[in-house]
């Protein structure tokens, strides 16, 4: 059960290990045991990699046996059965039946790489090196993803990270009083505002780390008429919020809206390590090999991916179960709120990702341990981790939602009570 060789061997960036300091065994579903049979409650699923749960067996037996009959491993981005029963299934599951037209480039196995390949065509196709993105996104670790990413903890002047790009103010970012919309028509319209024009406008449709900020359906409506406007490209980056998080394969379907650029990674892989990005085809102008990468076909991926996306977005039971599961998820949210007041400012949230916003993130960090200690795996969000957040597989039982929420109710009066 000691921790001692990570401590000695791991480098100090090592982060998740501090949360939730044992040492995983086993999962299944929701539920993940340590190695001394402790039991938790996954409200987590892998910071949104594991939408389907652990161990889903649809996925799993998919993936062992391809492997048992010695299915195509690694093949950089040669034509593979695996990629084509992906493909296939993906444009019959997924595009067709929202009236979707993209060309799918596969591209390294982690989101920054799909948020990199968007950042770069759109900068190509537009011939304009100005990107803007928003007020507490998050799009990822690598150098162009870090230039349009908010929380100051990521970043430091010493890493050179790029210029060339503006954030704005999110949806509500200064209060419901203030149209965030109008106020970014009005700098792009005004050749004096010093604000160049950009090649693309990119966005979490409900941005996660930043805290559970959910754009409204009309506010985003609007943003679509504005880069239409002023010719700039939409880049939804779904790499999170995406894959049925929001109860809706994509998150931008329930504004009725439809991005020239979708990246997608975590879920999409089947719990494997996979990243695609999604773009309109008259944006496609790659020479042959122009972005490459060794990992851009991780052929595991295709199969458990496949797996998934044909067992559960063939028809919309799946969907609807999610939104059932959400409107549970609220009103626990809900009746934490009203329980506490004076600790919980705000609940918000869509689909299967939910926060409740506190007033003392210490208070928050140290029920999120307590929580930890009495069997429920849930993390922070939010520029000074103030908000709890809602993230547990999309298959979660009602009954472990249920019980999880107990768990944390409980881990907050101890939390207030030590305080």
């Amino acid at each position: 059960m000691s921790l001692s060789i990570f401590d000695q061997y791991e480098s100090e960036v090592r982060g998740y290990i501090r949360s939730f300091p044992t040492t995983f065994a086993k999962s299944k579903g929701a539920e993940i045991w340590d190695e001394a049979g402790k039991r938790y409650i996954d409200f987590f699923a892998g910071a949104g990699a594991l939408n389907y749960g652990h161990n889903n067996p649809v996925i799993n037996n998919a993936v062992i046996d391809y492997l048992q009959n010695d299915g195509i491993g690694h093949a950089l981005d040669m034509a593979t059965v695996a990629k084509r029963n992906f493909i296939e299934g993906f444009v019959n599951n997924v595009l067709k039946p929202r009236n979707l037209d993209y060309k799918l480039q596969f591209v390294g196995p982690t989101g920054t790489n799909a948020v990199e390949t968007a950042l770069k065509i759109a900068r190509k196709v537009k011939k304009r090196t100005q990107v803007m993105s928003f007020t507490n996104g998050f799009h990822g670790m690598t150098m162009g993803s870090l230039s349009i990413t908010g929380n100051s903890y990521y970043l430091d002047e010493n890493y050179g990270v790029p210029a060339y790009t503006t954030q704005v103010p999110f949806h509500n970012y200064l209060g419901s009083e203030v149209n965030t919309i109008a106020y970014l028509r009005k700098i792009l319209e005004d050749e004096s505002s010093g604000t160049e024009l950009p090649a693309a406008i990119v966005l979490e449709t409900i941005q996660a780390e930043g805290g559970i900020n959910v754009a409204g359906a009309e506010w985003l409506k609007e943003l679509r008429k504005i880069c239409d406007d002023f010719d700039i490209l939409m880049i939804v980056d779904d790499i999170q919020a995406g894959n049925g998080r929001s109860s809706d394969f994509f998150s931008f379907e329930r504004a009725g809206i439809e991005p020239d650029i979708v990246t997608l990674s975590k879920s999409i892989g089947g719990g494997h390590p996979m990243s695609l990005v999604l773009l309109k085809p008259e944006l496609d102008k790659w020479s042959p090999g122009e972005h490459s990468g060794t990992f851009r076909g991780n052929n595991l991926a295709f199969v458990a991916a496949n797996a998934a996306i044909r067992e559960y977005w063939g028809d919309d039971q799946f969907s609807t179960e999610v939104k059932a599961k959400s409107q549970l998820v609220e009103s626990k949210m809900r009746d934490m709120q009203a329980k506490y007041p004076e600790q919980i400012v705000d609940v918000r949230g869509h689909g299967m990702i939910w926060g409740a916003e506190f007033k003392d993130p210490e208070l928050v960090s140290n029920t999120c341990s307590i929580a930890f200690d009495k069997g429920l795996v849930i993390e922070t969000a939010g520029s000074e981790g103030q908000v709890i957040k809602f993230l547990g597989p999309l298959i979660i039982s009602e009954a472990l939602i249920e019980e999880g929420f107990a768990i944390l109710e409980a881990a907050l009066q101890a939390a207030m009570q030590r305080a």
